[in-house]
């Protein structure tokens, strides 16, 4: 599997990346690392962390970015509500931002855009609001665009995403149930114009039925579509 753009992507499972740039920053996509029980064991040690970019405050997205920001003092970019929250547990170096911003972070651009999804934190017994859910257009120094959907369903204006920033590869769930499931991601693809996909959110628990082979099903006749079906642990490079 090729991009043949200078940038790592490996699936930790669920919905979390592992992604190194072109000049070497390592960045993590909703930090469910150590406890995340579809990330293979070798990958669940991370000895190196310059940037945490999190879609929203569920526990399947944030559960090791206390531990990790602790550990490690990465940059952490979220929702204005989420990123008070984990300063409330002691990281530093929070990024709060608000749909349809953009900012730099460990030599990446970030932009926030909307997703059609729920935004609570279980904080002890307690579920507190972490702002809204969202996605993330992440453009490199080499022009090349990821478009992490976060947890969402299809909604219209992910033709504005496409329109706007143009994706070159989207990581959009097709589990079902919490997300859209390999239907409604089928039309979100038509809708952003992309033509490589990963997808993601699927698989990890057994109330996830939404599985890749449905979705390429659904594509076969699209031109020039690519879908990268990754394993945990499995880089696309």
């Amino acid at each position: 599997m090729a991009l043949d753009n200078g940038i790592e992507l490996t699936w930790l499972g669920h919905s979390t990346f592992k992604v190194k740039t072109p000049e070497g920053k390592i960045l993590v996509i909703d930090p469910w690392v150590m406890n995340n029980p579809a990330c293979p064991e070798p990958l669940r040690r991370v000895d190196r962390l310059d940037a945490m970019l999190i879609s929203h405050g569920h526990f399947d997205h944030i559960g090791d970015a206390v531990e990790l920001g602790l550990a490690h003092q990465p940059e952490t970019l979220a929702i204005f509500e989420t990123a008070h929250w984990l300063e409330k547990k002691g990281l530093t170096n929070t990024r709060p931002m608000n749909k349809g911003g953009t900012q730099e972070i460990a030599g990446v651009r970030v932009t926030m855009v909307h997703a059609d999804h729920s935004c609570g934190i279980l904080d002890g017994d307690q579920i507190v609001y972490g702002g809204e859910a969202c996605g993330l257009v992440i453009e490199f120094s080499n022009g090349f665009k990821i478009y992490h959907a976060g947890d969402t369903n299809v909604f219209g204006d992910m033709r504005l995403i496409g329109q706007l920033y143009q994706p070159d590869l989207a990581l959009l769930p097709v589990g079902g149930l919490y997300t859209m499931s390999p239907k409604e991601t089928a039309l979100a693809i038509e809708f952003l114009g992309v033509k490589q996909v990963v997808p993601m959110h699927h698989g990890t628990f057994p109330g996830l039925p939404g599985k890749p082979d449905e979705l390429r099903a659904m594509l076969t006749h699209t031109a020039g579509y690519t879908q990268y079906d990754l394993a945990p642990g499995e880089t696309l490079m």
